[in-house]
């Protein structure tokens, strides 16, 4: 059971690795919050195509449990990437990589607040090791670097998007028990819905660009992988080993980001990117072992 969370999560976060890098790839291609609409449209067209008879057959569970859902798709699905998408137009993307490295330990702070979840020391020094390893990554081996950074209106935006998808996979504790096509179809739905002004208000600042051929093929692969597959094992992850444990595996996004721009934009390879992912992974596996035991 938890090999297979620890797969799902694993596979989740690379494949939000790789969303970093098709935001790289993208531009000039095409512009943020049309990729983000095309990327919840083609998500849709695909989800609904194959679940709607599971649909039809949830539907009782999903008319009374809709607005937890309607939640997910606006809060963890649009808030979190239009505000990050956002917050990158004014602030680094070194403060956006370690800022989005909080994630893990505000979900544990709301855990302990709301549910008196405990934390293990283990567990503690596991997220510290991870969140070194995101530091490494953000600043290329150079961490005295991050002393020289600063705080300004992207930062505080980027505040808003960790909140935001804290809130969420802790809230994933009370998802109703439906099919995972059903889980999947309706959130992203509201999703898409809650994009439409976000291309609007882009439009209506002549920043909106259609996609292009190059376009079209990033916004397939996120509709694919950063939004469906990634969301339906993230969530399965959470299902798995819980909310806490999980969050950790976010650490990995900027490792395995850099890591494939390795691969595929073709950045050089330096020792700080293997020294980061192992103590990213080394954080999760010291984490897990030092785990609390259940009461």
């Amino acid at each position: 059971m938890h090999r297979t969370a620890y797969l799902c999560l694993v596979i989740a976060t690379l494949s939000w690795g790789g969303n970093a890098v098709a935001g790289k790839l993208a531009l000039g291609h095409i512009s943020p919050m049309m990729l983000t609409f095309w990327r919840w449209a083609i998500a849709v067209a695909i989800i609904f195509a194959i679940s709607l008879p599971q649909l039809r057959k949830d539907w009782p569970v999903v008319r009374k449990r809709l607005p937890i859902l309607i939640f997910y798709g606006v809060i963890g699905y649009t808030t979190f990437n239009a505000v990050l998408y956002t917050a990158l137009k004014y602030t680094t993307a070194i403060n956006v990589a370690i800022e989005q490295a909080g994630i893990p330990m505000l979900i544990f702070l709301i855990n302990f607040v709301l549910f008196r979840t405990r934390v293990s020391l283990a567990q503690v020094f596991g997220f510290s090791l991870t969140l070194v390893g995101v530091a490494l990554t953000a600043s290329h081996g150079d961490l005295a670097s991050l002393l020289d950074l600063t705080l300004n209106f992207g930062d505080a935006l980027m505040l808003i998007a960790v909140v935001a998808y804290a809130v969420y996979t802790v809230s994933l504790r009370w998802k109703p028990v439906i099919d995972w096509r059903t889980l999947m179809a309706i959130p992203a739905l509201f999703a898409l819905l809650t994009t439409v002004p976000l291309v609007l208000w882009e439009h209506a600042g002549d920043a909106a660009l259609w996609p292009d051929t190059r376009g079209w093929v990033i916004a397939l692969y996120t509709a694919l992988f950063a939004s469906l597959l990634a969301q339906v094992l993230y969530i399965k992850g959470v299902e798995g080993i819980g909310p806490n444990r999980a969050s950790l595996f976010i650490n990995l996004i900027p490792v395995f980001g850099t890591l494939l721009s390795v691969a595929i934009i073709g950045e050089e390879l330096q020792f700080f990117h293997i020294a980061a992912l192992v103590l990213a992974l080394g954080g999760i596996a010291i984490a897990e072992k030092g785990k609390p035991a259940s009461p």
